[in-house]
């Protein structure tokens, strides 16, 4: 990681970096019971470990993120997604904390998923690659800790998606964590949300360019399906505040014409969300992720925090008001949980416009109370 700085805010440089974790000699068993003899993860680190290797964050990212989390990539003028929170002096300040940022298990930017080359085949897995779970997702960020010689994690920070990676890391594997931060997630989807993705999934497994999932093979892409899938996903992440602030029913153009085309300005809006994400997501990798949070249950199991209760975890749980995809009753559901096992537990609802977006967003609110949080963590450490 370099640093450079004109007379302004640090601009500091980062690179993706690849580490194979699980070969013939060691292959990841999958909860489902498949078998993956190669599995390579993309991941990046801010910061600098410290002597005693007490100084570690993992950073979880969600449904679509990837491992680039903050800072710039040489020669991007974007930084990572995550930026706003992540980096010298922010609430994960890394002038304090190594940062670790991963690309998830099924993945399709750099991390081993269901469009990689199977050894065996030569080819693609497509739909041959196993079905897998949010504890799957776990064991690969735990493998990639044993390879940074990092045995106990000072937190892991999640949201969305990379929330319920943190809650079920704290869960199963809480030897492994001293504080864990779940933010604007869930402990199980509700019927809704499993019928939002459907719908998605539906989209691009009708695509006629899907090809039953070998569409690498054919040299297609079910783009119109994906896109759509972004489309109805996007949807859900604003509030219906944010959508009346940024578009009401304004036209596209100077006034509305009355056609079955882009009229009104969100449409447009959602077409940009839909055609810019073919650019950096993959179809299959889209169906994989989104499964396996449908079978996200981690209270199902009556001694869910057996392990947590002997060895306990600092837990910060957020929501935000406008959030209704993962909403303030979910965080609330898992809080119950935690406080139930008489486990500390820190709790907060954040106002925000945004909707589920808003983890995403730089909130004060919000990243003052991580920062606190994280502050406290260090005392303790």
């Amino acid at each position: 990681m370099s640093e450079t700085r004109d007379n302004g805010p640090v601009h500091w440089t980062v690179e993706t970096q690849t580490a194979r974790l699980f070969d013939d000699s060691r292959p990841l068993v999958t909860s489902s019971g498949g078998v993956l003899h190669e599995v390579d993860v993309a991941f990046e680190t801010y910061g600098e470990l410290n002597s005693d290797r007490s100084n570690a964050v993992y950073i979880c990212h969600a449904l679509t993120g990837d491992a680039h989390a903050a800072g710039y990539h040489a020669g991007a003028s974007r930084p990572g997604w995550w930026d706003n929170l992540i980096g010298p002096g922010k609430p994960v300040d890394t002038d304090r904390w190594f940062v670790v940022a991963s690309n998830l298990l099924g993945g399709c930017s750099g991390t081993t998923g269901p469009s990689s080359t199977n050894p065996a085949t030569g080819k693609p897995y497509g739909l041959d690659f196993p079905l897998l779970s949010v504890s799957d997702f776990v064991a690969v960020h735990r493998r990639l800790g044993e390879h940074l010689g990092i045995e106990t994690w000072a937190a892991a920070v999640g949201g969305s998606l990379g929330g319920m990676q943190v809650l079920d890391w704290a869960l199963s594997h809480p030897q492994d964590l001293r504080n864990a931060v779940i933010v604007a997630a869930s402990s199980r989807l509700t019927a809704q949300n499993i019928a939002f993705s459907a719908v998605g999934r539906h989209a691009i497994m009708r695509d006629s360019q899907f090809h039953d999932g070998r569409f690498h093979e054919h040299g297609t892409s079910p783009d119109r399906g994906l896109s759509v899938a972004r489309m109805m996903a996007h949807i859900t992440y604003l509030s219906e505040e944010a959508f009346a602030e940024k578009f009401g029913r304004q036209a596209q153009s100077r006034e509305l014409t009355r056609n079955f085309g882009v009229d009104f300005a969100v449409e447009s809006y959602l077409e940009y969300q839909g055609q810019r994400f073919l650019s950096r997501f993959d179809a299959l990798s889209y169906l994989y992720l989104s499964r396996a949070m449908d079978y996200f249950d981690v209270f199902a199991d009556p001694d869910a925090l057996a392990l947590v209760t002997e060895d306990p975890v600092n837990f910060l749980v957020m929501s935000f008001d406008s959030d209704w995809r993962y909403s303030t009753k979910d965080s609330r559901r898992i809080v119950r949980h935690l406080e139930g096992a008489r486990l500390p537990t820190t709790f907060r609802e954040i106002p925000s416009p945004w909707g589920h977006d808003s983890f995403l967003l730089e909130i004060e609110p919000y990243h003052a109370t991580i920062r606190a949080f994280l502050d406290r963590a260090w005392e303790r450490r």
